[in-house]
């Protein structure tokens, strides 16, 4: 195959990208008829514009999503501030200014369960909602699933994972990993397979890595060309107790239980001692309480198993008792 078969052949798949999301912003009323004619027509002779209009409410809706998660305040603060970042650099575009390119790569910083993956998912979403990206669907990939066992396996792996991820998100938890085993380990390769490919799919892909903050600020110094190509930094703190009995409360609820005030600071009482415990491995946060709530449930069902035919208000609701034979982890 020579290249200018090749040139053809990724120029077309490129068109058929934009028509599919023109498409697609027509179907669900962004626009009307003629303009996604239009844009469908203007691909062949370089007029079109690939860049919808932003859908407000559906990005507020989001926003709110992004609200009910517990804490997180500068989180959500940053978030509110890249969309709104977004949405001005939309219109200085609709109104002729100059509108700097905006890179979207970023890392997260953060212990378990403290919200990275549920952030990235709703950034995903906005994204696609903004018209950033084609589909707005998350792919999260951990060392095992980019890095090979022979050469040439971990670039075929990757750039797998990374077409896999086009016209989304790419999440890669606890990436410093990919740099921890040397200068001849395969995730090396891996680093520089997924930084070619933001450079080459720069309008299909943003790229999230996670991990904990001193091992995620070691990985970066590996790489001096790392930084800059994440300018977006967000640290995800752990969560306090108010804020972990809030967690437990939203788990019960979405599962039809409820607590007793008397299990509520027995609850209370078992995550103050799972802070104060001394650990080697950092606290895990929500996972932590929502391993606590499902032992609790299991605890509750062999509680009501001996009752004859237990009422609908004790099936819902969790006791002190529940709680009780759990020990800081």
């Amino acid at each position: 195959m020579t290249p200018r078969n090749t040139g053809r052949r990724t120029t077309r798949a490129v068109d058929a990208r934009h028509a599919a999301g023109v498409i697609d912003l027509y179907e669900r009323g962004h626009i009307d008829l003629n303009d996604a004619l239009a844009r469908i027509s203007g691909v062949n002779d370089g007029t079109s514009s690939v860049t919808p209009p932003m859908d407000k409410r559906r990005i507020h809706e989001l926003l709110r999503d992004l609200d009910d998660l517990v804490g997180l305040d500068e989180v959500k603060r940053v978030v509110r501030e890249i969309f709104a970042l977004v949405y001005v650099q939309r219109l200085r575009q609709e109104h002729r200014l100059k509108a700097d390119p905006t890179v979207l790569h970023m890392i997260f910083y953060g212990n378990p369960g403290t919200g990275k993956t549920t952030v990235a998912c709703i950034l995903a979403r906005m994204f696609h909602e903004c018209g950033l990206l084609e589909k707005g669907h998350l792919v999260e990939v951990e060392r095992a699933d980019l890095v090979g066992e022979y050469i040439g396996h971990t670039a075929q792996k990757t750039r797998e994972q990374i077409q896999k991820a086009l016209g989304g998100v790419l999440f890669i938890d606890e990436a410093y990993s990919l740099a921890r085993g040397g200068e001849k380990d395969f995730g090396r390769e891996a680093i520089d397979c997924l930084v070619k490919a933001m450079e080459d799919h720069k309008h299909e892909l943003i790229v999230i890595l996670a991990g904990y903050e001193r091992e995620m600020r070691w990985f970066l110094s590996t790489n001096p060309g790392l930084p800059s190509r994440f300018p977006i930094q967000i640290r995800f703190p752990d969560y306090g107790v108010d804020q972990l009995v809030q967690i437990a409360k939203k788990i019960l609820a979405s599962r039809e239980y409820r607590m007793t005030a008397e299990a509520e600071w027995a609850l209370r009482s078992l995550l103050q001692q799972a802070l104060r415990e001394p650990r080697l491995d950092p606290f895990s946060n929500a996972r932590f309480v929502r391993n606590l709530v499902e032992r609790a449930i299991r605890r509750q069902a062999v509680r009501l198993f001996d009752e004859a035919r237990p009422k609908r208000d004790a099936l819902m609701l969790i006791e002190a008792r529940d709680w009780q034979g759990d020990e800081a982890r």
